[in-house]
């Protein structure tokens, strides 16, 4: 399967002929898929969506505890359960935006 990294950059590639799009295809962050720290896109994302997973873990976790009987301090299932609804809430918007994003350059006339 093609990376939609690289359909960008094949489809910038194919536009060689248009004025002011050899500064797009000479810059870096067009070209490749690693970053200055040397992690690409994919990766960031499952790390992230991995990190959302412990979140809602750890809040399932202190959810049970608490209904047990067994939590210490209520506050710390509060906080763990907001932390968990707050990161819900950026991943949705992000991927909101990322959808809309490639909504609109599918849109585009070549």
């Amino acid at each position: 399967m093609t990376s939609a990294i690289s359909g960008i950059s094949s489809a910038l590639a194919g536009m060689s002929g248009l004025t002011g799009t050899s500064a797009l295809l000479s810059s870096p962050e067009t070209t490749a898929t690693t970053s200055a720290t040397g992690t690409d896109f994919a990766s960031v994302l499952s790390s992230s969506v991995d990190e959302l997973q412990s979140l809602h873990s750890t809040a399932d976790t202190l959810a049970a505890q608490a209904a047990t009987g067994d939590l210490q301090d209520a506050h710390d299932y509060m906080i763990a359960s907001t932390e968990a609804t707050l990161a819900t809430d950026t991943v949705v918007t992000l991927k909101n935006s990322a959808v809309a994003a490639f909504t609109e350059i599918m849109r585009m006339q070549i």
